[in-house]
């Protein structure tokens, strides 16, 4: 069952606000398109309507930074039969798009090549490769028993990388709101989409370890992560929101670039701004900002979300000055801050620096 969500307005008074459907899939899908990180930071529009070699039109069609496609699908007014047996008929199609045949697709539709809009979107070049993966999105307003049954039985018994996600909308007085709420969890989703690669090409992820680039500077210091517990990156949304992988237990591996490999941890605590991180010194909490830092900018921009150092907490197993970072050939290596860590090559190489043995 997906999780019920509330809205409790507090004023004087603790009110309840009432939802309500949304009042058209139409308003839905243009909100999507106007912003689609409502479903996640990590999807790019290539359009609405898309249609297929079979005469049918997707309702939305997205790209995430790994190259991978989202089939976005509102369910509308059809039964739950018709929006999924119609969802796995556009996947049959999907899965034989050629690189050449989406970069057309995203042309077509927005009028740019999909090389400048994919950077402009995630500060990263385009990857060699599309469409190694795709995963299945449908959309609706409220979700029915039905739908949800049979979406349960297609991700559990056949591992089918399918999900939904519903909304509700609220109104207080002038004021808009909606909510969104999954069925599965994306990440379980995402991790079944990984799966149906072709295996000579992409490594599973084993769902713990990641890579975490530490630009070790002005604005953040490895002496201070080290000696305080942490990881951070800031100076814009690009660079703090992939932070928010990291989950608690996650392991990372810990990387300043131009140098190599220098710490591996366990994450104890989410992304947080700066401002609000607490760091346990001698069984005393104190504020991450009121301790001495040797990186002079890194309370840079305290009060927005947008532009500040954001930190996630870090219990560290083992560290080396940046001096003895590790670094040799073939070992993983990505632009952003925090990215999932595929390379067994590379973890079995780091750990054998570091004296550890894989759990």
């Amino acid at each position: 069952m997906p999780i019920e969500v509330g809205i409790w307005k507090i004023d004087n008074e603790v009110k309840k606000l009432s939802y309500s459907p949304i009042e058209s899939e139409k308003k839905l899908e243009d909100i999507l398109e106007k912003d689609l990180s409502i479903l996640s930071d990590d999807l790019l529009l290539i359009g609405r309507q898309i249609q297929t070699d079979y005469g049918k039109f997707i309702d939305m069609f997205a790209l995430d930074q790994e190259g991978n496609i989202s089939i976005i699908e509102l369910k509308k007014n059809r039964t739950p039969r018709e929006v999924v047996a119609q969802a796995l008929d556009y996947a049959s199609w999907v899965q034989n798009l050629s690189y050449e045949r989406i970069l057309k697709l995203f042309e077509d539709k927005q009028g740019i090549p999909l090389e400048e809009a994919f950077v402009d979107k995630f500060g990263t070049d385009l990857p060699e490769k599309l469409n190694e993966s795709h995963q299945i999105i449908i959309v609706s307003s409220q979700l029915d028993a039905e739908t949800e049954r049979i979406i349960n039985y297609l991700s559990d018994n056949f591992g089918v990388p399918i999900n939904a996600v519903f909304f509700r909308y609220f109104k207080e007085g002038n004021q808009e709101f909606i909510t969104r709420s999954w069925l599965i969890d994306p990440n379980v989703v995402e991790e079944k989409s990984s799966n149906t690669r072709n295996e000579s090409k992409t490594e599973k992820w084993n769902k713990q370890d990641f890579v975490v680039n530490f630009d070790d500077g002005q604005y953040r210091s490895w002496e201070d992560a080290t000696k305080y517990g942490f990881i951070s990156a800031g100076n814009g949304k690009w660079y703090s929101r992939t932070l928010k992988q990291l989950f608690v237990g996650a392991r990372i591996f810990c990387m300043i670039p131009k140098h190599g490999y220098v710490g591996i941890g366990k994450v104890v605590e989410e992304a947080k701004p700066m401002r609000d991180v607490e760091i346990e010194i001698n069984e005393e909490r104190k504020k991450l900002i009121d301790l001495p830092l040797n990186a002079p900018n890194m309370k840079h921009d305290l009060e927005n979300d947008e532009l500040c150092e954001h930190v996630v907490r870090v219990e560290w197993v083992e560290t080396v000055p940046k001096e003895k970072a590790y670094w040799t050939k073939g070992l993983k290596a990505n632009q952003n801050s925090a990215y999932k860590l595929r390379s067994q090559y590379t973890i079995e190489k780091v750990l054998k620096f570091f004296g550890l043995e894989e759990s």
